[in-house]
């Protein structure tokens, strides 16, 4: 099996949100899901030093993050029927519509929300990495609509090579899940577990 994977760059991701805009068309969805999602996140503060010097620990960032496709994905694992399910090729995890019942239990499980309950299919949606244009040679639309190129698409031992496995706020830790996410982070880019910054744009990505 090539397991296939993300590369996500943070110091080039202006928070433009082309991604995520180019996914929801490609893929013909309503307002109420959206299969990737820009995480706006900030924080830090202002500090008088023993010289009364204010300084600065201001930082913000964005992460843009979907199905992570992970070697261990906990969606998959609470699944009763086995419709969430990893692809034995490719490693990119996706719903069977054939066998979901929709009972959510993905949705609940999942660290980075990623898989939602479609009421009106009556069963989950979620990213599949765009696993038909995969099968063509093709990038997933996300990363070729990347204006900036902070979004790459490959056999995880290429991405490997360009970033650390997503250790990175607000996402939770790695070890959760063993997401196959690679990031370069930026200057600004605090650890995921930590809890000195906030999610700006909470709205948009729940």
């Amino acid at each position: 099996m090539t397991q296939y994977g993300f590369f996500f760059d943070s110091s080039r991701c202006t928070g433009c949100k082309t991604c995520a805009l180019a996914c929801k068309d490609y893929k013909d969805l309503s307002v109420d899901f959206a299969y990737r999602k820009v995480y706006d996140y900030e924080g830090g503060q202002w500090v008088e030093d023993a010289d009364g010097v204010h300084v600065s620990s201001m930082f913000a960032y964005h992460v843009s993050v979907s199905c992570n496709h992970c070697d261990n994905p906990a969606c998959a694992h609470v699944c009763p029927t086995g419709a969430m399910h990893k692809d034995p090729a490719t490693g990119l995890v996706d719903v069977d519509a054939g066998k979901c019942i929709g009972c959510g239990y993905c949705h609940m499980a999942c660290p980075y929300n990623s898989p939602k309950v479609d009421r009106q299919l009556g069963r989950s949606v979620k990213c599949n990495g765009c696993a038909e244009r995969v099968a063509e040679g093709k990038s997933p639309i996300c990363v070729e609509a990347c204006p900036l190129r902070a979004l790459e698409f490959g056999p995880v031992e290429e991405m490997a090579k360009l970033g650390k496995r997503a250790d990175i706020a607000p996402l939770p830790e790695p070890r959760y899940t063993d997401p196959n996410l690679y990031v370069l982070e930026s200057d600004d880019v605090q650890p995921a577990g930590t809890f000195d910054g906030e999610v700006k744009n909470i709205k948009e990505v729940m």
